[in-house]
């Protein structure tokens, strides 16, 4: 393990809008939790900024009483992104580092404070704002995947794939004949061609997924999703949002996990939860996913619902206890800890020489990123 030079004092920021950790869905909220522990444990003083119903293994400022989503409140939360942001920028000179995960609130905030600030981005980042808010972006910008950088190259990404804590994922030899499909009911995830990919299959097909508050997640729920579930019939099966010990079980009981929606995946959390548990991916080839999925071994790319489904019965064949050895070898919270606790003493260094290594660094990633 790489280590920092010593102890940090470390901020840790989170969204308003799911605690910390989520109770059920909440990707950006999980690597911070699991991020934020594996930091504590290694010896460094943090604190997180984040909702006051946050559960979290050290200091905690509450940036606003109860998660934004989970009360009903998601639409309206460009102010207390704001006041997050008001809230660090106060306290900067209590922290050696400031890691903020606010995505495009990150980068105001890393021009404003005193102190150096690593801003790791979770989502999508081909939005017609980013050439502007990204110019002259400062160090410290954090990809999660080479996709995602490759979207603005000019930019001095250090690139981290995500990590979680993986080798406890259940296990079974034998699963059942159902696909799954994890996510949110949204069309860019592809939850309708996740029930055509079943049907044409002619496997039973488990979905746990949110449900948004914003007007037109909840519009596709009713209009779509509901009339399409009943359509379907039977062998498609709604679960809601489930907690993550029975999320994690849901993968390891099913045949195959499908990915089938088309917009480009920054990094994809829910394939590497379900390949820890051996249950191989079919997959749309978009965004970070080739990244983590290894065709052939891992599962399978296809261009459309009828090329996944054809792909179906191949899963079977594949090797599902290699399947997780690999991921839990690749995408570890410890791995990921590594590379940010080399980031945080590359970004803290004041010396001629640090500051050297960090422009070195930097130019490696840029190269690596294509």
């Amino acid at each position: 393990m790489s280590a920092a030079p010593r102890q940090l004092r470390i901020a840790q920021v989170a969204p308003p809008i799911e605690r910390v950790p989520p109770i059920a869905y909440g990707g950006t909220e999980r690597v911070v939790h699991e991020l934020t522990s594996e930091l504590v444990r290694r010896g460094h003083d943090v604190t997180v900024f984040a909702s006051g119903d946050s559960d979290v293994p050290c200091r905690l400022i509450p940036t606003v009483e109860k998660a934004l989503r989970p009360a009903g409140i998601e639409a309206d939360s460009g102010g207390w992104f704001a006041t997050t942001v008001n809230m660090v920028a106060e306290r900067a000179a209590d922290f050696d580092v400031i890691h903020s995960h606010l995505e495009w609130w990150s980068v105001p905030l890393a021009k404003m404070s005193t102190v150096p600030v690593v801003a790791t981005f979770h989502g999508r980042l081909d939005l017609p704002f980013a050439d502007k808010l990204f110019a002259d972006a400062p160090e410290g910008m954090v990809a999660i995947s080479r996709h995602q950088a490759s979207t603005h190259p000019e930019v001095p990404w250090t690139i981290i794939h995500n990590g979680l804590t993986l080798d406890r994922a259940p296990f079974a030899d034998k699963p059942g004949d159902a696909f799954c499909f994890v996510g949110r009911v949204d069309p860019e995830k592809g939850i309708i061609e996740a029930i055509e990919i079943a049907q044409r299959a002619g496997r039973p097909l488990r979905i746990a997924a949110k449900v948004g508050n914003i007007a037109k997640q909840r519009a596709y729920y009713e209009d779509v999703f509901k009339p399409a579930l009943q359509k379907a019939g039977r062998s498609i099966e709604y679960l809601g949002e489930l907690e993550p010990g029975e999320r994690d079980q849901l993968f390891a009981e099913s045949y195959g996990t499908l990915m089938p929606g088309a917009w480009p995946e920054p990094f994809g959390l829910v394939s590497i939860e379900s390949l820890a548990t051996g249950t191989p991916v079919l997959a749309r080839r978009v965004g970070a996913l080739p990244e983590i999925i290894r065709e052939g071994v891992d599962g399978f790319f296809g261009d459309d619902v009828a090329a996944m489904a054809f792909y179906a019965d191949r899963l079977g064949r594949l090797d599902r206890q290699a399947i997780r050895e690999r991921v839990v070898e690749r995408f570890s919270a410890a791995r990921m800890t590594d590379r940010y606790e080399e980031l945080y003493a590359r970004m803290v260094g004041t010396g001629p020489a640090a500051k050297e290594a960090l422009r070195a660094h930097l130019t490696d990633e840029r190269v690596a990123a294509g």
